[in-house]
């Protein structure tokens, strides 16, 4: 779920002196900044860890993950490590907050679309679509014993945490490396979700966001460039992981009340807050709520970005009113 042009950032980091790297992780793009140099090899061994627990705790496409055998399990209390009993704790927290928008338990749902296997395998198109709208089981089924780290899906439930753990893994990933470094600042993109910690720059965390807000313009050719000092950022999209099926066009955000893909008004909403998770929450329940969405983000405290699918701006708070680069 990323506009974010991590080519621009590679290129900001290397003018500033910064040292920065990139691979594949969780199923997207995983970056790493970091502004003392030599802080570079203790970075990235404490977030390439925390990636490393994060995706045999709470992977939707290992067979061998917990998440797997939780879903595998559905009705029977099944014993879960601190790491997933965080996970399920922020996402059922998630859905709480968001008064349901965004809901764990969209997983079977995700399945049904053709969204069963990490994206890269996804068939960008194939077969005709054969499903009836059904709602998301809902969150308040699920039933997580924090104190005694089990917790129990009801039967009939799939869980897909792709909503808040990969947020969650940038959190923990920022906090690992700036612990490792002790040294200087930490940034950790991973795709689209972003989180810093540490001492920031002196003018903040340069980050380039990119939508064609004018639909005349190619890719690319709108970029503009905030700066964030501490928290995250996350950009939700309904542009990114799409697939086709029997005609019909699909995305990843599903709206939990359809079991369906949201079809508001919004094809990208980003929004900067305390932490990676509350943003990534905040943005993905504004594309879900649709034209509600500005005085919900309003009403709550949040600067956010929101661009129409007609390529319209909306600014919320202070988000600032960047120039296009």
């Amino acid at each position: 779920m990323t506009a974010t042009r991590r080519d621009e950032q590679v290129r900001t980091a290397r003018r500033l002196g910064w040292s920065t790297c990139d691979w594949r992780a969780l199923g997207t793009s995983a970056q790493l900044v970091v502004t003392d140099s030599a802080a570079m090899p203790a970075a990235r061994a404490a977030v390439e860890q925390v990636l490393a627990d994060v995706d045999l705790a709470a992977s939707r496409f290992r067979a061998d993950s917990e998440l797997s055998l939780l879903n595998a399990s559905a009705g029977s209390w099944v014993g879960v490590s601190p790491l997933l009993a965080r996970a399920l704790r922020v996402a059922l927290d998630a859905a709480s907050w968001t008064g349901g928008l965004v809901d764990p338990t969209v997983g079977e749902a995700l399945v049904r679309l053709g969204y069963d296997r990490t994206f890269a395998e996804v068939a960008p198109g194939a077969g005709a679509l054969r499903v009836v709208a059904t709602a998301a089981p809902g969150w308040r089924g699920v039933e997580l014993d924090t104190d005694g780290l089990r917790a129990r899906v009801p039967t009939g439930t799939r869980l897909d945490l792709g909503a808040t753990a990969k947020a969650l893994a940038s959190d923990l990933a920022a906090a690992a490396a700036a612990d490792a470094t002790r040294s200087g600042g930490v940034l950790v993109n991973l795709g689209g979700d972003i989180a810093v910690a540490g001492d920031p720059p002196p003018e903040g965390w340069p980050v380039a966001i990119e939508d064609v807000t004018d639909p005349s313009l190619p890719a690319g050719e709108a970029t503009h460039v905030i700066a964030i000092r501490e928290g995250g950022l996350a950009t939700s999209s309904t542009r990114a992981r799409r697939w086709r099926r029997g005609g019909a066009e699909l995305h990843h955000l599903l709206d939990p009340r359809s079991g369906m893909p949201a079809s508001g008004p919004w094809r990208t909403v980003s929004v900067v807050a305390s932490t990676c998770v509350l943003a990534n929450t905040a943005s993905t329940a504004a594309v879900i709520l649709g034209d509600e969405a500005p005085g919900w983000l309003r009403e709550r405290g949040f600067h956010a970005r929101l661009i129409g699918t007609r390529g319209s701006c909306v600014y919320i708070n202070d988000w600032p009113q960047e120039s296009t680069r």
